[in-house]
């Protein structure tokens, strides 16, 4: 469950503001504070229709900590905003913003299926060493929310409790009572007509709600990486050695089969994206990756997966004078064949594909580089991205 520095100050980064005071979720018809005016901001014209436009075009703004993005009605999209601990819908034409849910103590990770949405609220990060203790969240945190979208809550379900009964990693959970590392933070939801999937970065496993009963069972254990240089021998929890997979992204691919991306604790090759069945068994494994932090698969079986921080200076010091936080991210695509090509987007994680169009989450721990609240965005990302950074 340890990660390394950088990716542990990543996690406070995505955790930087909890939620409103208001424990409650509220239904928001209208949009919120930065949102309201954005009605339009970066359309890109509908789809396919480019033009001469940039490669990578902001469809809306405004955006507080965007993680994991779902496909929503009306072929609208919906996201989960971390530090404002929303979820909220996008019009991919327009760029108008609405705020569905608020109030949660850190939304990482949304899924919309026959009218309701499915959340994964993240487990804040423990303070650094010699700073006060965090206020108690607003509301639960290690769960999966089921809500309509105007907030009227179905079910929770409680992840911590799971992984404290259970710990499918088997990694130790405790010293002298005091835990070693994060116990449950789900960062991605899938929800399926079954069953509900969540990619647990504490738990370092993929879990199942069963929908119908609300048993929880794990789906998958991705191994320990120890064979990549950095992690081979790597300090981990007492017991263990080896970089932590900690999965992030789970998405359902047209073949049926669901892709899991992990994290690898940010070592440069680390990242992996599991291909699995039905049943969690292995098909394959996409590897050489580093830090995934979203993952989407569109009809040909082309997989594109999102680096947060590739690019990044290093953490033990303060960035060069010329540091441009707008070069810092990545996305991969790599085909069927293993080829794989590059495209800049800022600090990327979520990636939807719809109607044939990439759309990413970006500048998504913008305010880890001290940018303000509403400094998140929704981008599209046009072929010419790719073939501009082979």
């Amino acid at each position: 469950m340890r990660q390394s520095r950088k990716a542990a100050i990543v996690a406070a980064a995505a955790a930087l503001v909890v939620a409103s005071p208001t424990a409650a979720l509220a239904g928001g018809g209208g949009g919120h504070g930065g949102h309201g005016g954005h009605g339009g901001h970066g359309g890109h014209g509908g789809h396919g229709d480019h033009g001469d436009g940039p490669p990578v075009r902001t469809v809306a703004g405004g955006l507080d900590g965007p993680r994991q993005l779902s496909d929503y009605e009306d072929g609208n999209l919906v996201v989960a905003e971390s530090d404002s601990g929303e979820v909220s819908s996008i019009d991919v034409h327009s760029g108008e913003v609405t705020t569905l849910l608020s109030g949660l103590p850190l939304a990482q990770g949304v899924d919309y299926r026959r009218g309701l949405l499915y959340v994964a609220v993240g487990e804040a990060p423990p303070p650094e060493p010699g700073a006060p203790a965090a206020p108690p969240p607003a509301g639960p945190a290690s769960v999966v929310i089921v809500a309509e979208p105007d907030g009227d809550v179905r079910a929770t379900y409680d992840l911590l409790q799971y992984e404290l009964d259970n710990n499918p990693d088997g990694q130790t959970q405790f010293v002298d009572g005091v835990p070693v590392d994060a116990l449950s933070n789900p960062f991605s939801v899938l929800a399926q007509r079954k069953r509900i999937l969540v990619a647990d970065a504490g738990a370092n496993a993929v879990l199942s709600i069963d929908r119908w009963s609300g048993e929880i069972s794990t789906f998958f254990v991705p191994p320990v990486v120890d064979d990549v240089e950095g992690c081979a021998g790597a300090e981990n929890n007492p017991g263990t050695t080896g970089c932590d997979p900690v999965p992030t992204e789970i998405a359902e691919g047209p073949d049926g089969l669901v892709y899991v991306g992990t994290l690898g604790a940010e070592v440069p090759g680390a990242g992996k994206v599991y291909v699995l069945d039905h049943h969690g068994d292995v098909v394959r494994v996409i590897e050489g990756l580093t830090s995934v932090t979203g993952v989407a698969v569109d009809r040909k079986g082309t997989v594109y997966v999102s680096d947060l921080l590739e690019g990044a200076p290093p953490m033990d010091g303060p960035p060069p004078a010329d540091f441009d936080p707008a070069t810092v991210g990545e996305l991969t695509r790599i085909t069927r064949h293993g080829e794989m090509s590059h495209a800049q987007v800022t600090m990327p994680t979520g990636l939807e594909i719809q109607h044939g169009e990439l759309y990413a989450s970006a500048w998504s721990v913008a305010a880890f580089v001290g940018l303000p609240a509403g400094s998140g965005e929704v981008v599209v990302v046009d072929d010419d991205a790719w073939e501009a950074h082979r």
